[in-house]
């Protein structure tokens, strides 16, 4: 015999774990980084999730010269909503770590 639909609060919660979201933002970190700055790397994600909100740290390098902050704002925001998108977590904190500038392949001499 069917009741009918169950109503949502008696369905129970679906939860999404740390390391799938470490893994999701890794490969957002990736494409982001990619889109945004040129950069090939991939960066270091930890990630802590409580009730349905998630708070992200990417430890990364960038391309130099690159203007610092506006392209950090770029990359936590397009993680935050990529990351939130796929995972339906409220994303409530993107830190950003910069480990080093990668000058590349960049002509380097002296300053005069």
């Amino acid at each position: 015999m069917n009741a009918g639909p169950v109503p949502p609060r008696e369905r129970g919660a679906t939860t999404v774990p740390p390391h799938v979201v470490t893994r999701i933002a890794t490969r957002t970190g990736r494409q982001v980084l990619a889109e945004r700055t040129g950069a090939s790397t991939l960066p270091r994600v930890s990630a802590s999730v409580h009730l349905g909100t998630a708070r992200l740290h990417l430890a990364l390098a960038l391309p130099y010269p690159i203007d610092l902050a506006p392209a950090c704002r770029d990359i936590q925001r397009a993680v935050a909503d990529q990351v939130g998108r796929l995972t339906g977590l409220r994303i409530t904190e993107v830190t950003l770590d910069i480990r080093h500038l990668d000058a590349g392949t960049a002509e380097r001499g002296r300053v005069h």
